[in-house]
């Protein structure tokens, strides 16, 4: 069909934020102390909201679930980690309204935002360094997204949401 859609993009700028939600596995427990970490200093963010784990074995889907409750609903930014960063965005990407991207690089982060408007960024703790991590952190985080010839895309996304 070829309806108008209009798309309302999930944040615009860095400045829009206050808080930004992260969580792990055990898998990405190590990765995520150190975002947290890295997080907490950065300028343009406000608050960091850290779910869990605290380093104890758990079941990715459980932290997803908290964690896109949380972006939907707050309508902040998400960081997600398990060992690989597979599992999580598996489970993730079930819940309507999230769509979370796992990357490797700031290219991959940088694509993301611009052209998928995604609100969870995933990284796997056991494949990712902290430096490369930092920096598609801070990709994802300053990133905007352009809308335009995405739009559609994006509602197409949405529309197999009800699928």
């Amino acid at each position: 069909t070829n309806k108008q859609v209009v798309v309302q993009p999930f944040y615009r700028i860095a400045a829009e934020m206050e808080k930004v939600v992260i969580g792990s596995d055990h898998g990405g427990y190590d990765l995520k102390q150190e975002l947290v970490q890295y997080l907490e200093s950065l300028d343009i963010v406000k608050q960091v909201n850290d779910i869990g784990c605290d380093g104890q074995r758990v079941d990715y889907p459980d932290i997803a679930e908290t964690l896109a409750n949380t972006v939907l609903t707050e309508n902040i930014p998400g960081i997600a980690l398990c060992g690989t960063g597979i599992g999580i965005s598996i489970s993730l990407n079930k819940i309507p309204g999230i769509r979370a991207a796992l990357c490797h690089n700031t290219y991959t982060a940088l694509m993301c935002r611009q052209h998928n408007d995604a609100n969870v960024l995933v990284l796997g703790g056991r494949v990712t360094g902290s430096e490369v991590a930092k920096q598609v952190v801070h990709t994802f985080l300053t990133t905007e997204y352009e809308g335009g010839r995405h739009d559609a895309r994006i509602a197409k996304i949405t529309a197999l949401e009800t699928r």
